[in-house]
């Protein structure tokens, strides 16, 4: 039996924690991760912009601000619709800065129709 093949063993490289890296570095975690930590930062940023320097502009406009608070009430339901056109409001002023920026930001050429 002196000409038995042995069978190679192949080092293993930390096994669980070398397959762990191997996922971080395919699926692009890291990378992932910071473009998160940056959209987090950019959201505050545009909803500070929005809540303290346009929608101080915007309020005199807006008779009072109870209308953030109105309701109808449909018998035992109650529809906070001044809320919802509030959220309303904040979201499209927020995606129009939003847009503005990345157009000046970004400056990429729209890839032409076919």
């Amino acid at each position: 039996m002196a000409n038995e093949i042995k069978e190679e063993v192949k080092p293993r490289k930390f096994g669980l924690l070398h397959e762990f890296k191997e996922f971080l570095q395919e699926y692009k975690i890291i990378g992932l991760a910071v473009a998160f930590i940056m959209g987090v930062a950019a959201t505050a940023l545009v909803q500070s912009l929005v809540n303290n320097i346009i929608m101080p502009i915007i309020t005199p406009f807006i008779p009072g601000g109870a209308w953030q608070t109105a309701t109808l009430k449909l018998g035992p339901i109650v529809l906070s619709w001044g809320a919802f056109l509030g959220a309303l409001i904040n979201f499209v002023i927020i995606a129009w800065v939003v847009f503005i920026i990345a157009k000046k930001v970004l400056k990429e050429e729209k890839v032409a129709k076919k």
